[in-house]
């Protein structure tokens, strides 16, 4: 077990070596698009690369249903591993919609001997979810 304190400096030292290993802005939250964002997500138990949508349910439905439309194309040409879930409960209560690829199980940001793969996910992965959205954001605009 870790102290909450220790926990905190070892989250901070991965994503400082993270950054340092792969350095690249990444398009995150710079969507333009106010309940479109983009995030990585690594804790004792799984990584994640996610597209999530936020706000309030009627405009989380309008960009839902824009990505859904475009599901087939997402998973043949982009992330053939993408999971969908329209009702996605993040860890504080907040129901959110959340596109997705994880590893789980395998990885836990406590242990070093597993931050290397997780960096080469993350590396993979984002770019993917990034070309798609500049390939679609005229569509996802439109919602």
């Amino acid at each position: 077990m870790f102290s909450k304190e220790e926990s905190k400096r070892i989250k901070q030292e991965f994503w400082i070596s993270y950054g340092k290993s792969f350095p690249r802005k990444w398009l995150l939250y710079n969507t333009k698009i106010k309940d479109l964002s983009f995030k990585f997500h690594f804790d004792t138990k799984s990584a994640m690369v996610a597209l999530d949508v936020e706000g309030d349910l009627e405009q989380r439905i309008k960009y839902w249903e824009k990505l859904e439309s475009l599901k087939a194309i997402l998973i043949t040409d982009y992330v053939p591993n993408a999971i969908f879930d329209d009702t996605y409960i993040l860890e504080n209560g907040k129901e959110i919609s959340r596109i997705y690829v994880a590893l789980d199980g395998k990885v836990s940001i406590h242990n070093k001997n597993t931050w290397q793969e997780v960096m080469l996910f993350f590396n993979e992965t984002m770019p993917k979810f990034e070309h798609f959205f500049e390939d679609f954001e005229d569509v996802l605009h439109d919602a």
